[in-house]
């Protein structure tokens, strides 16, 4: 997707690429991407970018931590897109290289709107998105002829700002076979008690996957009666992926034939 011709661009500026790192695994990063990486003369990354993915960068451009995570925060939204800004009136190629894809609850429609309103030009590179890849890798299909033929993906993350409304968890809840869950582990019990207010069974299954395409990665499966207890038992933390729904039941076939 390249930056459309209603905004007045400008020809002096450099290019910014929005670029989806994927979920973590290197082999998951597209062709498009590392070869952006490979030549980019800014790159400026978040959070969770993993260390080999990190490597792929063109080792003489410069390269600016500006990751969140929950707490805290390195750069200030404002503050990264004036960067970029900046950065694209004196360097021909700006990567950001954002976790998962750009457009998946990666801010990166609110980057972009930005750029083109300062006339810089703008490309977006997608990239897998956790909320695919860390089920797939676990064992879990997110649709299945047996179990699901409809997924809803959603963030967990209720404290993400006033600008995006509410999560309406009844309606997902009713409408949805299987549902993904990003950023919610901090929120979980909140998120449980919502979707069975909404209806949904005690024993509907649940499992949350940490780290989910890394050599690290962690699985707990559990039900939303006793996930809570499984997770303070367990110490488990995030990042992780939620899945909701029978298709989980799965997993216990499926894992075997996994990437290890």
């Amino acid at each position: 997707m390249s930056a459309n011709s209603s905004h007045s661009l400008d020809p002096s500026c450099g290019k910014v690429y929005l670029v989806g790192a994927g979920p973590g695994d290197p082999g998951l990063m597209t062709l498009k991407g590392k070869t952006l990486l490979e030549c980019a003369d800014v790159v400026v990354y978040d959070a969770l970018i993993s260390p080999p993915i990190l490597a792929m960068i063109n080792p003489q451009a410069e390269q600016i931590d500006a990751g969140k995570r929950r707490g805290r925060h390195s750069m200030l939204q404002a503050e990264i897109t004036a960067l970029l800004i900046e950065k694209a009136q004196s360097h021909p190629i700006v990567v950001r290289l954002k976790g998962g894809d750009p457009f998946m609850f990666g801010r990166g429609g609110e980057e972009m709107a930005d750029l083109l309103a300062a006339g810089v030009p703008v490309e977006v590179v997608p990239g897998i998105t956790s909320g695919i890849a860390a089920p797939a890798y676990a064992g879990i299909p997110l649709t299945h002829r047996s179990h699901s033929s409809s997924v809803t993906f959603v963030t967990g993350h209720e404290s993400a700002g006033k600008y995006r409304p509410a999560v309406n968890w009844q309606a997902i809840a009713q409408g949805s076979e299987t549902i993904v869950i990003y950023m919610g582990i901090h929120n979980l019990s909140y998120i449980i008690a919502q979707l069975s207010l909404a209806g949904l069974s005690p024993e509907t299954s649940i499992a949350l996957v940490q780290w989910g395409t890394r050599p690290e990665q962690e699985i707990l499966i559990g039900t939303l009666n006793t996930i809570e207890q499984q997770i303070e038992a367990t110490g488990f933390q995030a990042p992780a992926i939620a899945v909701i729904g029978s298709v989980v039941a799965l997993q216990s076939v499926l894992s075997a034939g996994v990437v290890s």
